[in-house]
């Protein structure tokens, strides 16, 4: 599979599925800047603030290349893409989502603990012109269910378990869907700036052996205590190489 260009956003990424792509990096002449709020925003909010934030930067909206969400619960698989078609509409909007392509990358995970009322902003990342700027990177995340069409419950690695080495199994592949990725981007472990994983489940019993060993967790691994967004997934990760990273908000 072959990667995308997108001129309009100063990025090229990795074509999925409607909802978002696998990955993106930054064009030469370009890189991508991460910004966190200090508390989840909701989507209509946050779009808006997102729209000021990449405004005031100089920036066109169409600069905006991967986010990450929080949603109050996982989702059906029939809730999950009914979602994903009110999140698109800002995206055409802006320019972004084209006749079922959409080039952001992007994670929508749900907090264990005090979640959002209702699906909300975590992050977002957007490129910058920058000369000389070292390769910059974001990774779509990924929960244990393979590619492809059907039910979630069909393409899920070892569905409805959640015993130490079905975790590991589950881990295993995920890790494996990280480095395909970077693979096609043309970038390893040994690039990310940062590794975050998503699960309520024990890592410990793997932690070492499948995560450290291979290099994920070389600037250390975020935890947390999320389930991916659909039920019956139990493991989820993304990974990035960004050189700058902000906070917005109070």
């Amino acid at each position: 599979m072959a990667t995308t260009e997108f001129a309009a956003g100063g990025y090229r990424y990795i074509p999925a599925v409607f909802q978002y792509s696998g990955g993106v990096a930054a064009m030469p002449g370009h890189a991508i800047r991460r910004v966190r709020f200090r508390k989840p925003v909701p989507l209509k909010e946050g779009f808006a603030r997102i729209e000021g934030l990449i405004s005031q930067a100089g920036r066109p909206l169409t600069s905006f290349c991967a986010c990450e969400l929080r949603s109050p619960a996982p989702f059906t698989d029939a809730g999950f893409r009914a979602f994903n078609e009110i999140y698109v509409v800002t995206l055409e909007r802006w320019g972004i989502y084209r006749e079922g392509d959409n080039p952001v990358a992007r994670s929508n995970v749900c907090p264990e603990i005090e979640p959002p009322p209702e699906p909300s902003f975590h992050a977002f990342s957007f490129t910058v012109a920058e000369e000389n700027a070292a390769p910059s990177f974001v990774i779509a995340g990924s929960g244990e269910a393979r590619e492809g069409a059907g039910d979630y419950a069909a393409r899920t690695v070892r569905h409805g378990e959640t015993t130490a080495d079905a975790l590991r199994e589950k881990a295993r592949f995920v890790l494996g869907e990280m480095e395909r990725r970077m693979a096609l981007l043309g970038f390893s472990w040994s690039d990310t700036t940062a590794s975050q994983v998503y699960t309520v489940h024990d890592l410990h019993p793997f932690l070492g052996k499948e995560i450290v060993r291979r290099g994920a967790a070389a600037h250390g691994l975020t935890w947390h205590f999320c389930r991916p967004p659909v039920r019956g997934l139990e493991y989820e990760m993304d990974c990035r190489g960004v050189s700058v990273e902000t906070t917005a908000g109070s």
